[in-house]
């Protein structure tokens, strides 16, 4: 069977335009489709109503240019005087005409706020011509009151949330009444009267429209005004910035609950972008990530949104205010698009400029920030090859020779070794050579970072630090003591096969060190098994004991077992050599076990501590008979 050759599609023909019909809109639906699913709650209707406002004053400073800086203009807010009260927000903007009412505030979607083009105008805050919705999850009845300032008639609009609206002009005395601006009214439903109270818009007005470039008052019972608004200090540049330098520190301390430790300007020019990011003086919860404060135009957007800065700035946190990034519809968050993240890459920019000029002009500060933020960093640098390139250098790291930054360990020393764990530093670092040191990476993520040196620093090697390579690379005594070092080497591991552990005689540094307990990760896996086995109930015993296949003293037979090594070096050790007191070697080699066993941090068993009871009453009764 073939397919059947085919011709080319045809569009589809157009519908009769006589039998086309609207959509119908449910405007319940489309009210709770707002509150559940577009914006955060129904707090947001006051900031809805403040921000057309606003957009209405600008509108009319473009419309009577003369008049652009009139300080009489203004959004002033009448909370609703309790139970049956009616809130209202007056502005003194350009108004709506009779047609503009009609056809903008009955229609869901539509905005006035776009010029000839369709487009978006430039400095007004709202786009989507959804916001006036918004009042409807407060209130079941909405009344608009305007007059445009072109002179037309004043106009009155009212919806209801039936999805029916009614729209007339005002004429007489009513409309005498009404200057140039729009009143917008509403009636809170019983259960939201806390909102439209004098304490509800209060807050939300100081929430919202602290930093709007309008004046916003809100009348108090008492008939008096408060002005919320106020400059965003935050937002200084230049010189005013350095005239503010107190107010800018005072609302970081505000922001953080603390004395922030510094405060970084922040500035993206193509996107209007302009703020502060306040370094943390505390270090953050573990996978914390940075939530910033974002303003639109004054108005606030959202005050902990994780998207502003890259995942790395997580110790900070940054307030801005921006007019050139593009809001989502909720108007709650940024919309993802290549301005936010040029503004995004350059604020990172900001703050990693601010961490190399901590660390060429003021060193010991930026060691003050690293101690703070240091575990978080470690954390970073692992897996964000950005905050690796500038941050690694920093960081501090815990070596047998002291604590270094990676900037003076790589220096010094090229070629780094390091242990997994600190059980294995602590005995590999007590055998290092000065020349040759030993990085500590047993503590969180210190061995990842050790592991990210080669990426970030040319000509430097790692190699992982083993106990077995630091026993292999001791001295062994010279030809002529072999036999008698044999012969200690057999004494002393028959006294300490009883807790499992063998004996080698090596020469090592410093001499007054007679002994080290040395037990690779292995070894030191098997010992634990077995002490746990030894304090286990009698099920959890079978089963660690069938686990560890343990030799004496839980320990496992074998190339696992731990090494007492004996240094061939000290007085001690060969005067224990030359002995043939047997009693005498073995409570000598047992004391010396325990305190290897405690020089190396490591706690005893059942078994360590019996023997160092016998070892000691032994040698008190030995003392005793002479």
């Amino acid at each position: 069977m073939t397919d059947t050759v085919r011709g080319p599609e045809r569009a589809p023909e157009l519908p009769d335009p006589a039998a086309a019909r609207p959509f119908q809109v449910d405007l319940r639906g489309v009210v709770d489709l707002l509150g559940r699913h577009l914006y955060s709650g129904p707090r947001v209707y006051l900031r809805e109503l403040v921000q057309n406002a606003r957009d209405a004053v600008r509108a009319r400073a473009d419309l009577e240019p003369d008049r652009r800086r009139d300080p009489a203009w203004e959004v002033r807010i009448h909370p609703a005087d309790g139970p049956g009260g009616v809130l209202r927000v007056v502005d003194d903007g350009a108004g709506l005409t009779t047609a503009e009412v009609g056809d903008l505030l009955a229609t869901v979607g539509r905005s006035s706020k776009r010029d000839l083009l369709d487009l978006p105008r430039e400095g007004l805050l709202g786009r989507f011509g959804i916001g006036l919705l918004s009042c409807f999850m407060v209130t079941d009845r909405i009344v608009v009151r305007s007059r445009s300032v072109r002179g037309d008639a004043p106009v009155e609009w009212v919806g209801s949330a039936d999805g029916t609206f009614s729209v007339r002009e005002l004429t007489g005395d009513e409309a005498a009444r009404v200057p140039v601006g729009t009143e917008v009214r509403l009636a809170a439903r019983p259960d939201d009267v806390a909102l439209l109270d004098h304490d509800g818009v209060l807050g939300l007005a100081r929430t919202y429209a602290r930093f709007l470039d309008v004046p916003v008052r809100v009348a108090r019972p008492d008939g008096t005004w408060e002005t919320v608004t106020q400059e965003p200090v935050f937002a200084a540049t230049g010189e005013r910035r350095e005239a503010l330098a107190e107010q800018v520190r005072a609302f970081g301390r505000d922001l953080v609950s603390a004395e922030p430790f510094d405060a970084i300007e922040l500035s993206v020019p193509a996107t209007g972008t302009r703020g502060t990011a306040y370094v943390l003086p505390f270090a953050p919860p573990p996978g914390a990530r940075q939530a910033s404060v974002v303003h639109l135009g004054g108005m606030l957007l959202d005050d902990r949104w994780d998207g502003l800065l890259p995942d790395w700035a997580f110790f900070v946190r940054a307030v801005v205010d921006t007019t050139g990034l593009r809001p989502t519809a909720s108007r709650e968050a940024l919309v993802e698009d290549d301005a936010l993240e040029l503004t995004r890459a350059e604020l990172g920019a900001a703050v990693r400029r601010w961490v190399l000029e901590l660390g060429l002009r003021r060193p010991g500060r930026l060691a003050e920030f690293v101690a703070v933020h240091e575990r978080s960093l470690k954390g970073l640098v692992v897996h964000d090859d950005e905050l690796a390139s500038f941050v690694l250098r920093w960081l501090r790291l815990e070596t047998s020779v002291g604590v270094l930054t990676v900037d003076e360990l790589v220096s010094r020393y090229p070629h780094v070794r390091y242990t997994e764990t600190v059980d294995e530093f602590r005995q590999v670092a007590a055998l290092a050579a000065p020349d040759r040191p030993v990085v500590n990476g047993g503590y969180v993520h210190d061995a990842d970072v050790v592991r990210r040196l080669p990426d970030v620093f040319e000509a430097v090697t790692i190699a992982r630090a083993t106990v077995e390579d630091a026993l292999d690379a001791l001295d062994v005594p010279p030809l002529d003591d072999r036999a008698t070092v044999a012969r200690l080497e057999d004494r002393a591991g028959t006294v300490l096969d009883t807790v499992g552990c063998d004996v080698a005689v090596r020469r090592f540094d410093p001499s007054d060190v007679p002994a080290l307990y040395l037990a690779g990760r292995d070894a030191l896996r098997a010992v634990d098994r077995g002490a746990a086995r030894q304090v286990a109930p009698s099920l959890w015993a079978g089963i660690l004991g069938k686990a560890s296949e343990a030799a004496p003293g839980g320990a496992p037979a074998g190339p696992a077992r731990p090494r007492l090594c004996l240094n061939w070096s000290s007085p001690l050790v060969r005067t224990l050599a030359a002995t043939d007191d047997d009693a005498v070697l073995a409570r000598t080699a047992q004391l010396l076990y325990v305190q290897a066993l405690l020089a190396g941090h490591r706690p005893l068993r059942p078994d360590d501590r019996a023997l160092l009871t016998g070892a000691l009453t032994d040698l008190v009764q030995l003392s005793a008979a002479r």
